[in-house]
C-alpha cells in the first residue's frame, strides 16, 4: 500500500512538472480560491469570536429597551440606573449585575505639566470584574473599584503615563469642572482583547459619579446582568412586566397615570429585551454602542462568497483536467491494457488532485501571508496568520486539502478512469455526451455565482454613492471640527471671537451636538399642553446650541426665524425640525408653546420660533427623528468652524496658536466634519470594497474554468474544424461557431443569477430607511460585463484553432 501510494505520488508529480502551463494554472486557480476561503474563514471567525473570552459570557446579558411613547417608537440599549440593583434584589434568579456610564467619556488626564484627551473611558461599578473576565497585572480587581476617586487603567496605559505597569496606588490627576481631581490607580489590567464590543483604557469607580440617581425615567447607563446557571433568559425576561408595574408606572404619576392599564390604553409600552453578550457584535441594530457593531448579514453572505469561490475554483479544477484528459487518454489507455485496474486508476488521479490541492494550500497560505496587511487594512481588522494555528481552526485546515482534492478531483478520476482501451487505443474517444453536459452545467455555475458578485458590488456602490451624493440637509464640507473645548473653560466665547477674526473663518459655533453618530445625544420629553398626559407627551432630541449654530453648519429653516442676538426672549425659545412639527400637529407651528417638565414637578415653557429643514443627525440607516435646538452654552466640548476654500491648514495654525495661549497645557485636537460623516458609512465601505474585490477574483477563476472548456472543445473540435476550412469556412465564422455555446451558458447564468441577486440585495438596502431603487442599469451592466470578458477569454483559444493549419489537424485526427 505504502508502495503503491508512493508510485501515485511520484507519477502525480511528473506529469505536474511535464504540463507546466496546465499545472501553473491548475495551481494558480485553486491557490487563489483558497486564499479568499481562508481570508473570509478567518474574517468570519474573528466576528464569531467577540466577547466569547469571558468565563461567565454564556450566562451574560445587557438589558436593551423598547419604548412606544407619544406614538413614537424608541429602541435604546441603556436602562435607567436603579435597574440593575433592583434585579439583583427582587429576583433571585440574579447571580451579579454590574453598569456602565459612558455618557461623558472625554477625561482630560494629565501628563506632566500638559493633559492628554482621553475617550476611551467610563465609570463602572465595582461588581465590573465579577461580570467580565479581565485579567489583572496588578492589584485586586474585586476590590479596585470599592471607593470613590479610584481608577483601573490598562497596561498600554500604564506605560503611556508611567513607562512601567508597576503603578498601583500611584494616582492620575483628571480635569473635572475646572478642578483637578487625583485618582488612585487600584489596579492595571491586561489590554481589552480587539474582539470586545468594549474597549476601554479608564474605568472609574461609579461612586465618583455627580449623577442625581434614583431617576428611573432617565436612561443613561448599560446594564448587565449574570443569570445563574441553568436560568433561561428568555423565560426570565417574562418578569420584567412586573418590573415595569412596581417601578416605572409609579415615576409616570407626574403624567397623570397610575396603572399599567392607564399606560398602555395610551397606546404607550415598555419592554426590556435582554441580549447575550456573545450576540450584541453581530446582532445589534441600535444607536449609541460602545464599538462599531458588525452585521450577521455580512457575516453569512461572506460565509457564502467563501463557499462559492472555493466550489468554483473546484469546478475550474474539474474542467482544466477534462480539457488536459485528451492528452492522456492513450496513457489511460495502454495502463489498461497493462493490467491496471479502474480501481488503482482513480487512486491515481485522485492522489493528483489531492497534490495539487496540498501545493495550492501552501502556494494558498503565502499568498494570504502577503495579502493580510491589505486585508486588514479594508476590513478593519488586526488578524494575523497565527488565526489559522488556532484550535477551532487547524484541524479543518489539515482537512481541507484532502477535501478539496477528492471533490475537484472525483469527476475528472472517474471520467478518465472510465476510457475504454480499444476505443483510445483506436482513437475512436468519444468526450461528449454527459461529460459536455455536466461542464456546461458547472460553467454555468461559476458565472452565476460570478453575476451574482458583480450586481451585489454595483447596488451596493450604487447606495453609498446615494448617501455620498444627497443632500443630508447640512453641509459637511469645510468644518473644522476643534474637540475638548471644555478644557477652555470660561474662555470658550473669547475663542470663538478669535477664529471669527480669521478671514477664512467664514462661521464659528460652539456646541457639544454634531450631526454625525458618535456625536453627544440628550432625550427630552416634551407636550403640546401645560397638564401632561400619556397622549400628548413625547420624547426629542435636546440640542444646546449658540445662534450661530445653524448657519456654521448650513442647515435651512422652513419657517420662523433663527435665535437672535438682540432678543432676550430667545433665550428660552426652541427651534424645532419639521418631524417634530408633523408630531405637534400644528399647520403653523410658529408662536406655539412647547412644555417640559422639571424633577420638582414645575413646567417649563418653550415658544417655538423656527422650524429647521429636516436633516440627518445619524446615519440613513434611521429614520429622521424629532429635534429641538435651545439656545445653551453650559459646557460645550466643540467649537466648529466654517472654513473658506483651501485654507484649512492656515485656520489650524492659527487655532493651534490661539488655543496655547487661552488655555496652556490643555491638548489641542481637531478633525473634519466629513470625516466623520463618512465614518458613519465605514462598514458599508468595507462590506463594498471587500465585495468589489472577491467579484473580481470569482471573475477571474471563472475565466480560468472557461479557459479550460474552450481549450477542451477547441480540441475535441480540431478534426471538424479543419474540414470547415478545407471547404472553405472563414476565420470569423469559425470563432462565432465556438463561440456561440458560450454565450448561451453565460446569458443561461445571467437568467439564473438575477432574480435571486435582485432579492437578496433587496433585502439588504431594507435596513436602510433612505434607499436606492435597484436600477436596471446594474442588470445590463452586470450582464454585458460578465459576457464581455467570458468572449475575451474564449476568443483567445478560438481565434488559436480558427488560425491552426488544418492539414495538421485532419493529420492526427
Amino acid at each position: 500500500m505504502i508502495m503503491m501510494l508512493k508510485t501515485y505520488i511520484i507519477i502525480a508529480w511528473r506529469n505536474l512538472v511535464r504540463n507546466k502551463l496546465f499545472s501553473f494554472i491548475n495551481l494558480a486557480g485553486l491557490a487563489i480560491g483558497l486564499c479568499c476561503f481562508l481570508l473570509i474563514s478567518m474574517y468570519v471567525t474573528d466576528e464569531w469570536s467577540f466577547d466569547r473570552y469571558h468565563e461567565k459570557a454564556d450566562r451574560t446579558y445587557r438589558i436593551q429597551s423598547d419604548i412606544r411613547w407619544g406614538g413614537q417608537d424608541i429602541r435604546m440599549i441603556r436602562t435607567s440606573d436603579v435597574m440593575g440593583p433592583v434585579l439583583k434584589k427582587d429576583y433571585p434568579q440574579v447571580e451579579t449585575y454590574t453598569r456602565l456610564y459612558a455618557h461623558e467619556n472625554r477625561k482630560l488626564v494629565k501628563k506632566n505639566e500638559e493633559y492628554i484627551l482621553e475617550e476611551k473611558t467610563a465609570y463602572a461599578d465595582s461588581t465590573f470584574f465579577d461580570v467580565f473576565t479581565l485579567p489583572a497585572i496588578q492589584g485586586d480587581t474585586r476590590t479596585a473599584l470599592d471607593q470613590p476617586h479610584t481608577v483601573v487603567i490598562t497596561a498600554s496605559t500604564a506605560q503611556k503615563y508611567f513607562g512601567s505597569t508597576d503603578v498601583t496606588g500611584r494616582y492620575l490627576d483628571i480635569k473635572e469642572d475646572q478642578k483637578t481631581v487625583p485618582y488612585k490607580i487600584t489596579a492595571v489590567i491586561k489590554d481589552i482583547p480587539s474582539a470586545s464590543h468594549f474597549h476601554f483604557d479608564f474605568l472609574f469607580s461609579m461612586k465618583s459619579l455627580n449623577y442625581e440617581w434614583g431617576q428611573t425615567g432617565n436612561y443613561n447607563f448599560y446594564t448587565y446582568i449574570v443569570l445563574k446557571p441553568g436560568i433561561d433568559y428568555k423565560t426570565f425576561q417574562g418578569n420584567m412586566r412586573q418590573f415595569v408595574i412596581n417601578y416605572l408606572i409609579p415615576a409616570l404619576a407626574p403624567l397623570n397615570i397610575h396603572s399599567m392599564a392607564e399606560f398602555e390604553q395610551a397606546g404607550n409600552f415598555t419592554d426590556f429585551y435582554f441580549m447575550p453578550l456573545t450576540r450584541i457584535h453581530l446582532y445589534s441594530d441600535r444607536q449609541d454602542e460602545l464599538s462599531p457593531p458588525g452585521n450577521i448579514q455580512y457575516v453569512y453572505a461572506f460565509c457564502a462568497v467563501a463557499l462559492f469561490i472555493l466550489l468554483i475554483a473546484c469546478i475550474n479544477f474539474m474542467n482544466l483536467t477534462t480539457a488536459h484528459s485528451a492528452g492522456r487518454s492513450k496513457e489511460v489507455g495502454i495502463r489498461k491494457v497493462l493490467g491496471t485496474t479502474r480501481k488503482e486508476l482513480i487512486g491515481q488521479f485522485l492522489t493528483e488532485s489531492t497534490l495539487m490541492a496540498i501545493l495550492a494550500l501552501l502556494a494558498a497560505m503565502v499568498l494570504t501571508y502577503c495579502v493580510l496587511p491589505l486585508f486588514n487594512s479594508i476590513a478593519g481588522k488586526t488578524m494575523a496568520l497565527s488565526y489559522l494555528m488556532s484550535s477551532r481552526i487547524l484541524p479543518w485546515l489539515l482537512l481541507l486539502p484532502f477535501a478539496v482534492g477528492i471533490l475537484a478531483g472525483s469527476y475528472p478520476a472517474f471520467f478518465l478512469s472510465g476510457f475504454r482501451p480499444v476505443e483510445v487505443l483506436k482513437g475512436k474517444l468519444s468526450l461528449g455526451g454527459k461529460s459536455a453536459g455536466l461542464r456546461s452545467v458547472l460553467v454555468v455555475f461559476q458565472f452565476s455565482t460570478a453575476v451574482f458578485l458583480i450586481i451585489g458590488t454595483l447596488v451596493v456602490y450604487q447606495q453609498l454613492r446615494y448617501i455620498q451624493n444627497s443632500n443630508p440637509g447640512f453641509n459637511k464640507d469645510q468644518v473644522l471640527v476643534i474637540s475638548g473645548a471644555a478644557a477652555l473653560g470660561s474662555h470658550t466665547q473669547v475663542f470663538k471671537k478669535e477664529m471669527l477674526s480669521i478671514p477664512e473663518v467664514k462661521n464659528a459655533t460652539v456646541s457639544s451636538y454634531l450631526p454625525v453618530s458618535g456625536s453627544d445625544r440628550n432625550a427630552w420629553n416634551i407636550c403640546k399642553e401645560a397638564v401632561p398626559t400619556a397622549t400628548n407627551s413625547f420624547n426629542t432630541q435636546k440640542w444646546e446650541v449658540d445662534y450661530d449654530y445653524l448657519e456654521t453648519m448650513g442647515m435651512q429653516l422652513a419657517a420662523g426665524s433663527n435665535f437672535r442676538h438682540d432678543y432676550g426672549a430667545d433665550s428660552s425659545a426652541v427651534i424645532i425640525n419639521e418631524v417634530t412639527a408633523g408630531i405637534l400637529g400644528y399647520k403653523d407651528p410658529i408662536g406655539k408653546i412647547i412644555y417640559c417638565r422639571r424633577n420638582d414637578g414645575t413646567m417649563d415653557q418653550y415658544p417655538i420660533i423656527g422650524v429647521v429643514k429636516n436633516f440627518h443627525y445619524e446615519s440613513v440607516h434611521q429614520k429622521i427623528g424629532p429635534l429641538c435646538l435651545t439656545l445653551d452654552s453650559y459646557r460645550p466640548s466643540l467649537v466648529s468652524l466654517k472654513v473658506t476654500g483651501t485654507a484649512a491648514e492656515k485656520v489650524i495654525a492659527q487655532a493651534r496658536l490661539q488655543w496655547k495661549k487661552i488655555a496652556p497645557g490643555m491638548p489641542f485636537n481637531y478633525y473634519f466634519l466629513d470625516e466623520s460623516f463618512n465614518r458613519m458609512y465605514k462598514a458599508d465601505q468595507q462590506v463594498q470594497q471587500l465585495a468589489m474585490i472577491f467579484s473580481a477574483l470569482s471573475v477571474i477563476i471563472a475565466c480560468m474554468g472557461i479557459f479550460g472548456l474552450a481549450t477542451f472543445m477547441a480540441a475535441q473540435r480540431a478534426h471538424e474544424i479543419g474540414i470547415r476550412k478545407v471547404l472553405g469556412s472563414s476565420v470569423t465564422s469559425i470563432i462565432q461557431l465556438l463561440n456561440r455555446d458560450f454565450i448561451r451558458l453565460v446569458a443561461i447564468s445571467f437568467v439564473i443569477a438575477a432574480p435571486p441577486a435582485w432579492w437578496a440585495m433587496n433585502k439588504w438596502l431594507n435596513s436602510f430607511a433612505y434607499r436606492v431603487h435597484i436600477s436596471i442599469w446594474v442588470f445590463v451592466v452586470a450582464g454585458a460585463a460578465t459576457l464581455f470578458i467570458a468572449l475575451c477569454t474564449v476568443s483567445f483559444q478560438s481565434v488559436r484553432a480558427a488560425l491552426a493549419n488544418p492539414l495538421k489537424s485532419l493529420k492526427t485526427n
